[in-house]
C-alpha cells in the first residue's frame, strides 16, 4: 500500500572526510563509555538538521520543494567548520552528546528563512534557538549518576579539536524511513545556493 505521508526534514550533508573523522570519534567515545546507556547515531545518518518537518503529505512535497528552492537560491554558499565536543543541556548533566559546528551568519540566515517560509505553510516554528551541531549520541533516561559521571570524566580526558571545514553548496530535503535496524535517510531534493545555482 502506498504511503500518503513521508517523514521529512531539511538538512546539510557532510563531506566524506568529515564523516570519516566523526566515525573515529564516535568509535573512541563508545569504547570509553562501554556499559553507559547511550543510543549512538550511525555516522552515515549524521547531518546538520535545519528543520524537522515530521509527516509531510506526498501532495505537499512539490510545494515544499518550490518554497525551499526559492528561499535557498537567495543565499550565497558558505563554509562550516566542525570540531569540539559538547552536551545538552550541559556537560554535568549530558542528555545529548554532540560535535559543534561553527559557521558564518549565512547559515543562520538560511535556517531562519526556511523556518519563516515553512511557518507560513503551517509547519510550526522551533521554539528553541538554532544551535548548529551534529548529534553523536543520546543518553538514555535510565542512566545512573555514575553513568553521567563516567561521561563527564570522558569529556574531561578526551578532547576533540578542529576536524575540518566543508563548503556548503546545497540544502537538502530528506525522507526518513524508520526500519527495525534504525532510520534510513534518502535525499529527495537538493536546493542550490545562489552561486551554485
Amino acid at each position: 500500500m502506498m504511503k500518503s505521508v513521508v517523514r521529512s526534514f531539511i538538512a546539510i550533508a557532510l563531506s566524506d572526510d568529515i564523516q570519516t573523522k566523526l566515525s573515529q570519534i564516535s568509535n573512541e567515545l563508545q569504547d570509553r563509555l562501554k556499559g553507559v546507556p547511550v543510543r549512538w547515531v550511525p555516522v552515515a545518518n549524521m547531518h546538520l538538521t535545519l528543520k524537522f518537518l515530521g509527516d509531510v503529505s506526498i501532495a505537499n512535497l512539490e510545494i515544499l520543494k518550490t518554497v525551499l528552492e526559492k528561499e535557498v537560491s537567495g543565499h550565497s554558499p558558505f563554509e562550516i567548520s566542525v570540531g569540539e565536543l559538547g552536551a545538552f543541556p550541559n556537560m554535568r548533566r549530558p542528555r545529548v552528546i554532540w560535535i559543534n559546528i561553527q559557521a558564518p551568519g549565512e547559515l543562520n540566515a538560511v535556517q531562519y528563512g526556511i523556518e519563516t517560509q515553512l511557518a507560513r505553510l503551517g509547519y510550526p516554528a522551533e521554539e528553541r534557538p538554532f544551535h548548529p551541531h551534529l548529534t553523536l549520541g543520546r543518553v538514555n533516561r535510565t542512566a545512573s549518576t555514575q553513568d553521567l559521571q563516567k561521561i563527564c570524566d570522558a569529556f574531561s580526558k578526551y578532547k576533540v579539536g578542529f576536524l575540518g571545514a566543508t563548503r556548503i553548496l546545497t540544502i537538502d530535503l530528506y525522507k526518513s524511513d524508520l526500519q527495525p535496524s534504525g532510520a534510513l535517510y534518502t535525499c529527495l531534493f537538493r536546493a542550490a545556493l545562489k552561486a551554485a545555482a
